[in-house]
């Protein structure tokens, strides 16, 4: 697999073969293309979630311009951009230094994005800090790098049981449907 630079992402978005909406040539850096946080937060509440009963898997959704994740607090988001790839870019989606360094992580495992994938991407933010970070719509949050692959037989897009494919707002987990 080889790694986009700055003149492949442009030139792969001026084709149409990633799509990214709305798009800002702006948020192209050296190897990845800078993503913005929308207003769609999720948050679980109740007890404790019991794979095994989906009822404990759904969350309460907020609209906000800004929003403050606790101290050691789990946050369901995210990004403002939705993401079209074809059948041979996959991508991945990574925070910002700037923003790690406050204790922000982006993604907990599910940074994956499958080529054919279509959709925003539900960030998986963790506050690892000793104090609440308040975060705003809008702002830069995270990056996504894509890769060149061979392309597949079946894209995201057309395998049964895509669960996330075509996802808007912050997405609670469909480990049931698996």
């Amino acid at each position: 697999m080889t790694v986009l630079v700055d003149w492949q992402i442009e030139k792969e978005i001026e084709r149409g073969n990633i799509k990214i909406t709305p798009f800002e040539r702006d948020n192209i850096q050296p190897n990845s293309l800078d993503v913005r946080l929308s207003n769609s937060f999720g948050t679980y509440e109740g007890g404790a979630i019991d794979v095994a009963d989906p009822k404990t898997f759904e969350i309460q959704s907020i609209k906000a311009s800004s929003i403050t994740i606790p101290a050691r607090g789990f946050l369901l988001a995210e990004t403002k951009e939705k993401v079209t790839l074809p059948p041979n870019i996959v991508a991945t989606i990574e925070g910002k230094s700037s923003l790690a360094r406050l204790g922000l992580s982006l993604h907990q495992t599910g940074g994956w994005i499958d080529a054919g994938f279509s959709g925003t991407i539900t960030l998986e933010l963790f506050n690892a800090n000793s104090v609440p970070i308040k975060l705003y719509a809008g702002m830069k949050i995270g990056q996504l790098v894509f890769e060149k692959t061979e392309k597949c037989h079946t894209p995201y897009n057309k395998k049964e049981g895509a669960k996330y494919n075509n996802q808007e707002g912050a997405t609670p987990s469909r480990y049931r449907l698996d």
